[in-house]
């Protein structure tokens, strides 16, 4: 996880829920998971475990030594895990794609995680997880501007590094239009790209339907300037920090985009001096 984020790589992790233990044993791996500065994942799959022919687990099911959770068990279970995620992590996946022909004991339902998001919606309770509050699926049919939303950020460690979470949100931070990852790294940080003057960009993304590049659209949250704003704020904290220089791990697709704030190419990042 350290080398990952130090190397301005983001992470996901998978956990697998119902393995010998309560429900309730299992919330409190998640809470930990997201108070712990050695995990802290920046993405979450959910992935309860399931019994299949040909397991270890199989034969203990059959002894009646093991018992996965049923359906119901992990809706409810994975509904409370919602309710405590923070606000700079993406669930991703709930339940592995595995035919229920296959499946001996454990979630028989396909569609886990519609089953999750109908409770959180038929009890009113509001996940904060980026998944849950991305644009395209708020306000797909509004017109907005960058006055609309505001910038949001939230300060976190994590790995021996100072992680700050940006984002762009509507006022009630109910919607995010775009967000970033910055990072400064721990001590321990071994890119020879990367020294103690450093800053690190690890993600920036903005939300809405996909259109070329250059072109415009007001109902839609790519192309406004939202990845813009996020970078000028990223170069400002970073020099905020005393760091003269920042790097983002960037796609082949994106470099040009980056050079046109002039960032140049420096190994696998695209990097900028700032002082």
């Amino acid at each position: 996880n350290t080398l990952l984020r130090d190397s301005a790589v983001k992470v996901a992790m998978h956990m697998m829920p119902g393995l010998f233990v309560s429900p309730d044993e299992d919330l409190n791996m998640f809470k930990k998971l997201f108070s712990d500065d050695n995990f802290k994942p920046d993405m979450l799959k959910i992935y309860p475990c399931l019994v299949t022919k040909g397991s270890e687990l199989y034969d203990l099911w059959k002894e009646g030594k093991y018992n996965p959770y049923t359906d119901e068990e992990a809706v409810d279970l994975i509904v409370k895990i919602k309710q405590i995620l923070p606000k700079w992590v993406r669930t991703m996946r709930i339940q592995r794609d595995i035919p229920s022909t296959l499946i001996e004991a454990g979630v028989q339902k396909s569609n886990l995680g519609e089953l999750v998001y109908n409770k959180l919606e038929e009890h009113d309770i509001n996940c904060q997880c980026i998944r849950c509050r991305e644009i395209g699926h708020k306000k797909t049919s509004q017109e907005y501007s960058l006055d609309d939303f505001k910038l949001f950020k939230e300060s976190y460690n994590a790995c021996g590094g100072e992680e700050t979470f940006l984002s762009i949100e509507d006022k009630n931070e109910e919607s995010i239009a775009g967000f970033l990852r910055f990072r400064i790294p721990s001590p321990n940080h071994y890119r020879p790209e990367i020294s103690d003057e450093t800053a690190l960009i690890r993600e920036l993304h903005v939300y809405g339907n996909m259109i070329k590049i250059g072109g415009k659209n007001p109902k839609i949250g790519q192309h406004t300037g939202f990845g813009e704003k996020l970078l000028k704020e990223a170069e400002k904290l970073a020099i905020k920090k005393g760091k003269d220089e920042i790097a983002i791990i960037s796609g082949i697709g994106t470099r040009n985009y980056y050079r046109k704030f002039g960032y140049e190419r420096k190994g696998p990042y695209m990097a900028k001096k700032l002082i």
